[in-house]
């Protein structure tokens, strides 16, 4: 207050940073051998791709497609990143870690159908689940690839329609 009524500036505004926000110092990205050192020293352990549930979908699904289709192929935990590409990099890293739980891919293995699982623990936090799931959507719809949502409960009737319709959708 001193320093106002006299006319001076307050030694705060007189620094030679002024105006410059705070930045945190950058942190090093580690390189392959940090990488591998840090891997060396962590317990790792082998999990399944699916959960159970999960697996009856993929076994019967996959069944059901190389009935209909011998050439095609079911895949699991497919990663958005590895399928779509985009320009805009802001986008692709919106996708990039991103997962279907089915991926339906043809005799070339083209990406044809995603195949997204609704199970029972599904909807727990269901803003942000519903979120994530219409970005893949949308990213997926843009590709020209379908989407699909399967449910618990889906009979294996309803399963072998939903593939049926996927075959024709491709023919």
């Amino acid at each position: 207050l001193w320093q106002m009524k006299r006319g001076s500036k307050p030694r705060w505004q007189n620094r030679q940073d002024k105006g410059v926000p705070f930045q945190a110092p950058k942190q090093k990205l580690p390189d392959a051998a940090d990488q591998l050192r840090t891997v060396m020293k962590a317990d790792f352990k082998a999990q399944p791709l699916l959960n159970k549930s999960e697996a009856r979908l993929f076994k019967a699904l996959d069944k059901m497609v190389i009935e209909k289709r011998p050439g095609w192929q079911v895949m699991a935990q497919v990663s958005l990143g590895e399928i779509l590409r985009c320009e805009d990099k802001d986008a692709y890293a919106c996708i990039n870690s991103k997962r279907v739980d089915l991926l339906i891919v043809d005799d070339d293995c083209r990406p044809i159908h995603a195949i997204e699982y609704q199970g029972g623990g599904h909807f727990k936090g269901a803003h942000a689940t519903a979120a994530r799931d219409a970005v893949k959507k949308e990213a997926l719809r843009r590709a020209g690839i379908g989407y699909v949502e399967v449910v618990t409960g889906d009979t294996p009737a309803e399963l072998r329609r939903v593939v049926e319709r996927l075959v024709q959708k491709a023919s």
